[in-house]
């Protein structure tokens, strides 16, 4: 088995390192890691200026590829035939925060296994909340173990695994997205020639522990596994709007 690891912290990033070495003894592993920090990214693909790859190292000397792009680029490059062998599996993390509810959008560990999907390659994220000092063992040992399964049995096309993984766990729980509750406010400074700068700051976000949910899964101590989709339609919707359109004909 061939495995794509990328991230969207940097390729120094320990979470990287971790995920590398639990996956290890379960095939061979490739690295396409951004040159530098894209959280938040989300599924940004770099058009406007050339992408460049540099030979770098993972925090134990091991051989990665750096890339200047984002973390959906790294993948792509790799795909589209930078990496020259097959790939049969891309696996994006060990990101240092949970990825839950909407926080899939912006993502850019989420986006970058959304970009495998988008390539016909199976994808996964894992996440974590590492804390202080930083702790991976945990959820690089639920990825290696889902690694595995998806080698076994595989995953239906067009669909991708979302893993967020407790340090305390009781086990694995199958479920869907919750509701996170962003609270951001918009900071205006001023620059030393008085013109407007703006952060986007505030609370930190929350989200709603409905049982079932990707929440409530880590209320609980339980990994969350969310299975993903690429096709975002809005099926119970489109009869309302077929009787809209039908009305106003």
């Amino acid at each position: 088995m061939h495995i794509l690891l990328t991230n969207d912290d940097g390729v120094t990033a320990p979470g990287l390192l971790a995920l590398k070495q639990a996956l290890e003894p379960l095939g061979r592993l490739t690295v396409v890691a951004p040159s530098r920090n894209y959280s938040a990214a989300g599924h940004r693909k770099t058009m406007h200026k050339p992408l460049r790859l540099d030979v770098g190292q993972l925090l134990d000397g091991s051989p990665a590829w750096l890339c200047s792009g984002a973390p959906s680029d790294c993948v792509a490059l790799a795909l589209l035939g930078f990496i020259p062998d097959k790939i049969d599996l891309v696996v994006s993390g060990i990101n240092p925060h949970y990825n839950l509810g909407q926080d899939v959008t912006y993502s850019g560990t989420v986006t970058a296994a959304i970009e495998a999907v988008i390539a016909g390659v199976p994808g996964m994220a894992v996440s974590t909340e590492a804390g202080d000092p930083p702790r991976y063992e945990a959820a690089a040992s639920i990825a290696a173990r889902l690694v595995t399964m998806i080698a076994e049995r595989g995953l239906p096309p067009d669909s991708l695994l979302n893993v967020n993984a407790p340090q305390t766990i009781k086990g694995l729980r199958v479920t869907r997205q919750g509701l996170r509750v962003y609270r951001d406010q918009l900071v205006e400074r001023r620059d030393p020639r008085g013109k407007p700068y703006y952060w986007i700051g505030g609370e930190m976000p929350t989200g709603r522990a409905d049982e079932g949910t990707d929440f409530w899964a880590l209320e609980h101590d339980y990994v969350s596994v969310t299975p993903l989709q690429l096709d975002l339609t809005a099926y119970r919707l489109m009869p309302e709007l077929e009787a809209w359109i039908a009305a106003d004909l």
